[in-house]
């Protein structure tokens, strides 16, 4: 089959698009606002770009509350999704109004960062520390602005639970990240493919 998406006409019950790029990690993103309110929030748009310095983006679809909040600060952390938080990051998922704490939906404590002012979810087995370097908005090929803010940030201060480390490397077994796979499939290191609804949805 072809289809061209400017119709979007690929004939299929769900857009096949975020399938196709898949595995995605999962950024779940902490952050604090200027009145103090606490933010965590997953983002499947989300990825390392450079080792040196080391950098990282998440990209969210529309203006969101994390975007909102590292607009303000500057900073946030980057905590990793393992298969034993997946119902606490899916359930941080949630729509809900701006100064609403999602540690407390989902259960979680946060902590706050060593080097920035933002909070890391202490049950991650890992959990990255970071400084907004840019926000922007991409384009299309005409130049309009989508409605997407990609923010980047650069790693400051990394965290890992040393219940995870073995002969000298995180053994990724132990650790066992989840990563979004398009539609409602998740899959755990690749193997394990399960699904999730979100919260408010059916």
């Amino acid at each position: 089959m072809f289809y061209t998406t400017d119709t979007n006409r690929h004939g299929l019950s769900h857009d096949p698009f975020k399938a196709i790029v898949s595995p995605r990690p999962i950024g779940w993103i902490g952050s604090k606002g200027r009145d103090g309110s606490l933010n965590l929030a997953p983002y499947s748009f989300f990825n390392a770009v450079s080792d040196t310095p080391k950098l990282i983006m998440f990209s969210s679809s529309g203006h969101k509350h994390s975007v909102r909040n590292v607009e303000e600060s500057g900073v946030f952390t980057a905590n990793l999704v393992s298969r034993h938080l997946v119902d606490q990051m899916n359930a941080s998922s949630a729509a809900v109004d701006y100064g609403v704490n999602e540690f407390e939906i989902a259960g979680l404590t946060p902590k706050p960062g060593k080097v920035v002012d933002a909070p890391y979810v202490a049950e991650a087995f890992a959990a990255l520390e970071c400084r907004v370097t840019q926000i922007l908005r991409p384009v299309d090929v005409e130049g309009t602005e989508a409605n997407t803010w990609v923010v980047f940030g650069q790693v400051v201060g990394i965290h890992i639970d040393e219940t995870v480390i073995d002969n000298g490397r995180i053994d990724m077994g132990r650790a066992r990240p989840v990563a979004r796979m398009g539609y409602m499939d998740y899959c755990d290191g690749g193997a394990d493919v399960f699904q999730l609804v979100r919260p408010g949805t059916r």
